[in-house]
């Protein structure tokens, strides 16, 4: 029997969506039938270089029967409203970050892939690093005993014209928040993904470089439910942008990603037990040749981003669950949440958040 071949509609043809079309194209049993956008020069840019047919009109696409798989790439305020729209025409969803930038919307668009019968993915592609994998193993072996430690640090730079360069960029009422829930989500969804669930959070935000509505510097301070703590740190306001980094601490050792790559990995199983004073590491670890390869962000991001395509087919195919469910998209998303409750009450805030939360 000829193997099935997937076919893919973008809506939104934004910066992401190359992204999304690049995926498709590089996939043997995928093809992009369909991009959408309000603009139409846009879908039809998205459709000359990757093929497919152009509309404006999103029921038109969804119409087509040859489409199997929805990408949502509209700004985040809007994905559930897409969302729900390709699930109610029986179409599968591969939704952009953060799913939502609230709990009620985020459950209205799982609810819909739930009640239509359609896999919802949600793009996390950094859980597809390979030091992020690596460290997952780890963790998943037991080599860090009991956690203890586990900090998020994004500190990246965004010039004001790239909040200039979307009116829905940097508002509470699209982009749902600044640093921490559109550029720091990737890594607050690798921390809880290590460290597990955040019972309470304690945190402070600023403006600070940027003429926009939401933060661009987010600092907290995370206690979990295993009793470890953790610091998380996102900005868009750290020139000239630095390597995003998660580092994670066990009774039995410690590993430090950054960049999706390796750079410490000390473990008492390997190394055994340090002096009375410690030994303090001589350095991070230089790129190994075929990581080197793939430090072009782009390159790496493609690759990650790809691997969910890949899964969310299989998934069908093998009707389980994708890798990252709505589900387990909406983690971060509470987290951060919690983050903009406490810095805009000054009170420590205790999960799980209400549905109504902001």
């Amino acid at each position: 029997m000829a193997e099935k071949t997937y076919g893919f509609a973008i809506v939104g043809c934004g910066v992401i969506a190359p992204f999304h079309a690049r995926c498709v194209s590089s996939i043997p049993n995928a093809r992009l039938c369909a991009t959408v956008d309000t603009v139409r020069e846009k879908a039809e840019k998205l459709a000359a270089e990757f093929g497919g047919e152009a509309y404006t009109d999103l029921a038109a696409a969804l119409a087509r029967p040859d489409v199997d798989v929805v990408c949502v790439c509209v700004p985040s305020g809007l994905h559930a409203e897409i969302g729900v729209q390709a699930a109610a025409a029986g179409k599968h969803v591969i939704c952009e970050k953060p799913i939502e930038i609230s709990l009620a919307a985020a459950d209205r668009l799982i609810a819909a892939c739930r009640e239509h019968g359609v896999k919802l993915q949600v793009i996390s592609q950094h859980r597809f690093d390979p030091g992020m994998m690596q460290l997952r193993e780890a963790l998943e072996a037991g080599r860090f005993e009991r956690l203890v430690l586990g900090d998020a640090i994004i500190k990246w730079y965004r010039a004001q014209k790239y909040y200039d360069s979307g009116d829905w960029r940097g508002t509470w009422a699209l982009d749902g928040g600044g640093a921490l829930m559109n550029q720091g989500v990737h890594y607050v969804d690798m921390l809880q993904w290590m460290m597990g669930p955040v019972e309470k959070i304690v945190a402070k935000t600023a403006t600070a470089a940027h003429d926009i509505e939401v933060e661009d510097i987010a600092l907290a301070l995370l206690t979990f439910k295993n009793g470890a703590l953790g610091v998380l740190q996102g900005s868009t306001a750290v020139y000239p942008g630095l390597p995003e980094r998660l580092e994670i601490t066990g009774t039995g050792g410690t590993a430090v990603v950054a960049a999706g790559q390796v750079k410490i990995w000390e473990f008492k199983d390997e190394k055994g037990e340090a002096g009375a004073y410690g030994s303090k590491v001589k350095g991070e670890l230089p790129a190994e040749p075929a990581a080197a390869a793939a430090a072009d962000p782009a390159a790496l991001q493609v690759a990650s981003h790809r691997a969910q395509f890949v899964d969310l087919i299989e998934a069908i195919e093998q009707d389980r669950q994708p890798a990252i469910p709505g589900e387990e998209a909406r983690k971060p998303l509470e987290i951060i949440l919690a983050v903009y409750e406490s810095a805009r009450t000054g009170q420590e805030i205790t999960l799980p958040l209400a549905v109504g939360a902001r």
